[in-house]
Parts: structure tokens; C-alpha cells; sequence
């Protein structure tokens, strides 16, 4: 049986995935509690992210297919897995194996040269495999919200992959990739991973936010580079990547301490981003209900309280799994990434 064209995304077990065919699939991300393999890990590059699952499974395999056939490779410490115009790669860097310069404090310095290392081979891989545009990033990084040497280490995450992508080239803002940056457990790596192609998409931004890449210096010195969102147009096929999501209009968090209404202000923030992706595409049909979404989730005590405002705004069917993760700001308690897909016309 031939796989459906296109990109797609699946949230699978992994006794699911086991079963299911591979000679697609571009890449996994495998959200743990205890470590468990990953079957067919030694072919397939896997991201292992240290973020508890919350419902179902202890293990939850996120699986990304591109229709197409695919081959494995990797360069220096760069995983990757590519189709003729698709490439998956991930990258894991533990703190603990980095020095950083000497003149600057081991506490900060670790995650700063941690970061530059990973985005520039990042880069690096991607110019010299020739997929030059970067659709999604994933950042996964050990206490994200607290201070070493007076920083908060996102804000370091922030500079470091600042610097790494000005050094190999990239745009700082405007057409950069849809992206999230989340905590995981203290003591594990630096994950990244992503999606690149060979074709630009679109670069979209929310009529309701300032755009990250112009957010205040009060945010930290070097603003975040990503896009709310990116769309990716295939012959037969549209791909929204979503970036992570919270309850902020303008620059400003909102709802601050109220877990319902920043659920319900990040789920309108998704909705504008749908509108204007249906805007700037006009094939597009992409609606909320039919979105498969991720759900990081600061205090799993208020998980339920989160479910409940989910289940009014999407389809009983929807894909969504739940991640304990900190998110960037601390005052954030729920952010929500998401990916829709609709199929072409054809004669859109």
C-alpha cells in the first residue's frame, strides 16, 4: 500500500506505531516519563523529550510522514531523514558536556554555547543538503524560567539563538520559522528538532499580537525569532505550523492567574491565526475543529479545567495530547502549538 501524499502528522503509541508502516515517515519526537525504545530508532531519527504525558499512555510518539519515500543521514551530531522536498532533523545537546568561555559564567555560558552549536549545525545541515527553509522549530530546554548569574535562561536561549542564526546568514525576522521553546525536566539536554523544505512558505503573523521578533526590550535584549505561523503549500496539499500559543494580545500577557480564560484567549488567538491563514491562502480551509493540537500545561493540577475549555472549542475526534512542560513566561500557565492540514483542489 502506497502512503498518502503529502505531509501529515500523527499522534501514535508506541505498540501503534510498531505496527503501523514506516517507509515514510520522516522523523519522531517521543514525549516520556520513563525511557521506553522507540522502534526502528536506529534508521529513524528520534527527538527524546523529557516532558511528562499527561493523559493516556506514558509514552506518546509524534510521527511525522511525508507520502514519499525517504532516506536517513546525519551530519556531525545533526539526525536527519528527507524526502525529495522534506526534511525532518533533530539535534540533542547536554549542558553538562559543554564548556563555555571562560570569561562568562559557567551557569549562563552552557546553555548560550549549547544553543549557537545546535542552530549553527542546524544550519550548517541545511545549506549543505539543500533545503534552505526552515518550516518549524521544537526547543526543549531544562528549567527555562529560572535565573543563573541574574538571566533567565530563556532569555539566554533567546540571545544565543540570535547570534547562531545572524552568524550562519538567516533572517532575524519577518520570513523566519513558526517555533516553541518549552521547559523540560532539569538535568535533561538541550532538544531540538524541525522541519525544513526546499520551498519558502508563507510567513504569517496575528492581527491580535505584536510579532515576537518586535517584542520591547522588557522581554529581554534579544527579541525571539519565529513566526506565529508558516504555511506550506504541496501540489495537493496545505500544512499550517502553528507556533506556540498563550493568552497574550499585543505584547502583554493576560488573564494572569486565571487558567480558563488564558485557555480561551489562547484558543482566540488560534482563531485569528486561521483566518489569517485563510486570508493569505485563499484554497485554505482551515477551521479549529479539525486542528491537532499540544497542549503544554503548567500545573497539571489545572488540567481538567483546560479539557473542559477544549472540548467546547474542538471536534470530539480532534488529536490532542497533553505535555507538563513550564512554559516561556512565567506568568503563562497554558500554551497550545497546533498543525492543519488541508487538501488541494485541483485546480486551486
Amino acid at each position: 500500500m502506497h502512503a498518502a501524499a503529502g505531509l501529515r502528522l500523527e499522534y501514535l503509541s508506541p505498540a501503534e506505531y510498531r505496527s503501523a508502516e514506516r517507509a515514510d515517515v520522516l522523523g519522531v519526537a517521543a514525549f516520556r516519563g520513563p525511557p521506553a525504545p522507540v522502534p526502528g530508532a536506529g534508521e529513524i531519527p528520534v527527538a527524546e523529550v523529557n516532558t511528562p504525558v499527561l493523559l493516556g499512555t506514558a509514552d506518546v510518539l509524534e510521527v511525522w510522514r511525508s507520502g514519499q519515500p525517504a532516506e536517513s543521514g546525519h551530519r556531525h551530531r545533526v539526525r536527519f531523514r528527507r524526502s525529495e522536498n522534506l526534511l525532518f532533523g533533530c539535534i540533542a545537546l547536554a549542558e553538562s558536556e559543554i564548556a563555555g568561555p571562560p570569561t562568562v559564567p559557567a551557569a549562563a555560558s552552557a546553555l548560550r554555547t549549547a544553543t549557537e552549536q545546535a542552530y549553527r549545525e542546524i544550519c550548517a545541515t541545511l545549506d549543505a543538503l539543500g533545503y534552505p527553509h526552515l518550516l518549524r522549530v521544537w526547543n526543549y530546554l531544562p528549567d527555562i524560567n529560572r535565573d543563573t548569574d541574574g538571566i533567565e535562561r530563556y532569555r539566554q536561549f533567546n540571545h544565543a539563538r540570535r547570534e547562531a542564526l545572524r552568524a550562519s546568514g538567516r533572517t532575524l525576522a519577518g520570513n523566519v520559522p513558526a517555533a516553541s521553546a518549552l521547559g523540560a525536566a532539569s538535568g535533561s539536554p538541550l532538544v531540538v528538532y524541525f522541519l525544513a523544505a526546499r520551498t519558502a512558505p508563507a510567513f504569517i503573523e496575528n492581527p491580535r499580537q505584536q510579532s515576537a521578533y518586535h517584542y520591547p526590550r522588557r522581554y529581554g535584549s534579544h527579541a525571539p525569532v519565529f513566526s506565529r505561523a508558516t504555511l506550506l503549500r504541496q501540489h495537493d496539499s496545505l500544512t499550517l505550523f502553528i507556533s506556540g500559543t498563550a493568552s497574550i494580545v499585543g505584547h502583554r500577557s493576560i488573564h494572569v492567574g486565571d487558567t480558563a480564560a488564558q485557555t480561551r484567549e489562547t484558543l482566540t488567538n488560534i482563531a485569528a491565526l486561521l483566518e489569517e491563514a485563510n486570508r493569505v491562502e485563499r484554497a485554505a480551509r482551515f477551521s479549529l475543529g479539525s486542528l491537532a493540537c499540544k497542549v503544554y500545561v503548567r500545573r497539571p493540577a489545572d488540567l481538567a479545567v483546560i479539557r473542559a475549555e477544549l472540548g467546547k472549542a474542538l471536534e470530539p475526534a480532534a488529536r490532542v495530547i497533553y505535555l507538563q512542560a513550564d512554559i516561556c513566561r512565567q506568568d503563562l500557565l497554558v500554551e497550545i502549538e497546533a498543525t492543519g492540514m488541508c487538501p488541494l483542489k485541483a485546480d486551486a
